[in-house]
């Protein structure tokens, strides 16, 4: 019957496994140099562009929508001059060079403000057809050649109600003839394209266009950039890129330039149209460029030498722990598997074949194999009648076949643990170059700038819809309330308090928790500093009204307008990929909105990210400054070091007094930096090495050990004189084979004492294992 696994595979599969890891660990490990500009700084480089083109889109987006709005709430009648109702119509807050109001028909302006809007190649019919929404923004060049933002809005004018005034000819421009029916004007607002915010000492942004034209350039404090021969070349090729990979969604990459002086230039771009290409941004075909020049990294250590001996080492542990197994085990226990099949065979086939008794057994003096090999020596000997049996005296217990697998097991981990704990160790503060934390604060900066930005917009949207609450009926204040909800996202509830702090206008969900009074002026606050939920409100002054108004019917006088913005908001604004961790705190360190799982008004979670946040504090009265460093134990238990930036949310605007931070942490392991990749692949290396020898030597120890010493025991008992206990085989391998033979053995011992303890010579039938039927008759002599 031919053996079916055993001994050998699971020593073949970790000779295998073992050359496999160090095949790994050479190729692995040898293939990790250092670079003279890390992939951590080129990816943040990117990142950065990303950031600074998410802003120029916002940016973009929140004017074009300011415009649409102010459209959309003009509430002049048909008798308003076209000049009045001009500046009616332009956005507060949001400069603009300069507007014009057109009529679709002709094309001819009616009214126009500030600089001249250059309408060159705009087809003014085409941009107000039905079947358009709203209108996208284009990018044109004026008059002296610099860029301009044009950005449009369909204005309704209804039908003149009064009579006409001394100015009919120029309201008729406007609105037709008496008695006409509601027509569209259309608002065009020409601004100047804006410079992208970029942060980080020495750092240029450039904005450029779909045929790789800057547009606007923006420069940090330091030094700048030097100019280049390819300082054309490249916002081309990175603009071509950008708007080719649109549909893709590759809409950013960087660019490693050559060396100059000493400095490796870095280049981000990233597109700042949309992905899905349903923003305003989209048909503009802006591409942001970040540029900054970088010290080359110092070079490392080669490791190449370390990889071939750590690999060589393991081929030498593979080929020592193969030799042992094979020669301890696998030779042994064949050598049984053949004596114990020899001497069944002697006891069942015809007979005459006195001379495979008289063969002795060889015995090894190792463990089990050669506790067996003695008692099959023992049963030998009582079959040729040569001794009795002889109990098997209880003996000093000695290292056997489990204690040789755990010897293999430790040289194995000998190997192994080194890797996965203590070689290629790196001190952070070594491991991450200055400019990678350096990128990582300006990121943070950017993030601040975020949330900056869209608190700003909405204590200036708020202010705005609450012009147009003077003296406004209920029923008109309602549906303004509802308009603001439905453009701000961000607002979860919006309400008008009263003088008493009462709400008496609500659109929105249930505020968690309102101001105790009403305040004065445009701002934001933070409502509460404890609870499940942070409760946080923008607020704007509603003005007087300028005639009185029925007090039940009207929004009462000293009203205020408070808008409770959503946490869920919060988290979004500051969350971005390839920052790590992020969290917006209070003035009192305390979290209020983060990019991860977080507890309401609860403590960062590492001292080191406190202390890092309390070094941004300046003298009283100011905001502070922005500071990184890299902190030599993680933000969670068992992280690593990780790369922590602290940022002030703002020093000015609506929310400079709050003393907000946001904080930022990355773990350094993240980083593509050759050290922790390094660091990373022996890990790996180590971590495959012992894993491979736990799964093959307990793979061994389960198939082999385990019913070897079943097998002693039994081999050992019948040897002693027990003749009653039946063996049975289990498995197809070497122990079931000796298995089997000590059965066959044991019935012919059986056989033996039957006949009177005369020599069994000759071979019986083969016994039947099977249950049921007569016993097969046996022959002795």
């Amino acid at each position: 019957m031919p053996l079916l696994g055993g001994v050998r595979p699971p020593i073949a599969a970790l000779l295998c496994a073992l050359l496999a890891v160090a095949a790994f660990t050479a190729l692995g490990l040898g293939t990790v140099h250092e670079q003279d500009v890390p992939q951590a700084l080129r990816d943040a480089e990117r990142q950065i562009a990303e950031d600074a083109a998410d802003s120029v889109a916002t940016s973009i987006n929140a004017r074009a929508t300011a415009v649409r709005r102010s459209a959309a709430s003009d509430a002049s009648d048909g008798s308003s001059t076209p000049v009045a109702r001009l500046r009616s119509l332009l956005p507060t807050g949001h400069p603009a060079g300069g507007g014009v109001l057109l009529d679709p028909r002709t094309g001819r302006p009616l009214a126009a403000s500030g600089e001249t809007v250059p309408l060159t190649g705009v087809d003014v019919a085409a941009l107000v057809r039905p079947d358009t929404a709203n209108i996208a923004p284009r990018l044109v060049l004026s008059g002296s050649g610099e860029p301009r933002l044009l950005l449009f809005a369909r204005v309704a004018v209804p039908a003149q109600g009064g009579k006409q005034d001394e100015n009919h000819d120029q309201a008729g421009d406007l609105i037709g003839d008496q008695g006409a029916e509601e027509r569209e004007l259309l608002l065009v607002v020409s601004e100047k394209v804006a410079a992208p915010v970029v942060y980080g000492v020495g750092r240029t942004g450039q904005l450029v266009d779909r045929k790789g034209k800057v547009l606007a350039t923006a420069a940090t404090t330091g030094t700048a950039p030097a100019p280049r021969t390819d300082h054309r070349a490249l916002p081309a090729a990175a603009a071509n890129a950008a708007n080719a990979g649109l549909p893709t969604g590759d809409v950013s990459g960087s660019v490693l330039g050559d060396g100059r002086d000493g400095l490796r230039r870095v280049t981000g771009w990233a597109s700042v149209a949309a992905a899905d290409g349903k923003d305003d941004t989209s048909g503009l075909g802006l591409t942001v460029l970040t540029v900054k020049d970088v010290p080359p990294a110092k070079e490392g250590a080669d490791r190449t030498w370390f990889a071939l001996v750590a690999a060589g080492a393991l081929v030498v542990i593979a080929v020592l722990v193969t030799l042992v197994l094979w020669g301890s085990m696998q030779r042994t226990l064949l050598r049984l598997h053949l004596s114990a099949a020899r001497l069944a065979r002697a006891v069942t086939e015809i007979p005459g074949e006195r001379e495979v008794l008289a063969r002795p057994v060889p015995v090894g003096a190792f463990g089990e194999p050669g506790r067996v090999g003695r008692a099959l020596e023992s049963i030998r000997r009582q079959l040729l009648g040569e001794t009795g049996p002889k109990p098997v005296r209880p003996v000093r217990r000695r290292p056997g076949a489990r204690a040789l697998v755990l010897v293999c097991a430790l040289v194995i981990a000998a190997w192994g643990m080194p890797l996965l704990f203590l070689l290629n160790r790196v001190p952070a503060a070594k491991a991450v170059p200055a400019a990678v934390v350096a990128d990582q604060q300006a990121r943070t900066e950017a993030a601040a700038d975020r949330v900056r930005r869209s608190l700003g917009r909405s204590c200036t949207d708020l202010a705005a819809a609450a012009t147009a609450l003077p003296g406004a009926p209920r029923e008109r204040a309602t549906e303004v309330l509802r308009r603001e909800h439905a453009d701000h996202p961000t607002f979860r509830s919006l309400y008008v308090l009263d003088r008493t702090g009462a709400i008496v206008l609500r659109v929105g969900k249930q505020p968690l928790r309102t101001l105790d009074h009403a305040p004065t002026g445009d701002g934001i606050t933070q409502v509460t500093t404890s609870g499940t939920i942070p409760a946080i409100a923008a607020y704007a002054q509603i003005p007087a009204a300028r005639k009185a108004r029925n007090a039940k019917d009207a929004v009462p006088a000293g009203a205020v307008v408070v808008a409770e913005i959503g946490v869920n908001a919060l988290n979004s604004l500051v969350a971005r990929q390839g920052l790590g961790s992020v969290w917006l705190t209070d003035e009192r360190h305390r979290v209020l909105a983060a990019s991860v799982g977080f507890q309401a008004f609860q403590s960062l979670p590492h001292r080191g990210l406190t202390r890092l946040v309390a070094r941004t504090e300046a003298a009283p009265g100011s905001a502070g400054s922005p500071v990184s460093a890299v902190l030599h134990e993680g933000t969670a238990p068992g992280e690593g070091p990780s790369v922590a930036a602290a940022a002030p949310l703002a020093q000015k605007g609506p929310v400079a007094g709050l003393g907000w931070r946001v904080v930022s942490a990355e773990p350094a392991a993240a980083l593509k930096l050759a050290a922790y990749q390094l660091q990373a692949r022996t890990m790996l290396a180590g971590l495959l090495a012992l894993s491979v020898g736990v799964a093959c030597l307990s793979w061994l120890h389960i198939v082999v050990v385990r019913p070897l010493r079943a097998v002693t025991g039994c081999a050992e008992r019948l040897a002693g004189g027990d003749r009653r206990t039946v063996l049975y085989p289990v498995h197809h391998d070497e122990c079931g084979s000796v298995t089997r033979s000590l059965e066959l053995l044991r019935q012919a011992l059986v056989e033996r004492d039957r006949g009177g303890g005369r020599a069994y010579v000759a071979s019986v039938p083969a016994p039947s294992f099977q249950s049921g039927g007569p016993p097969q008759q046996r022959r002795t002599i």
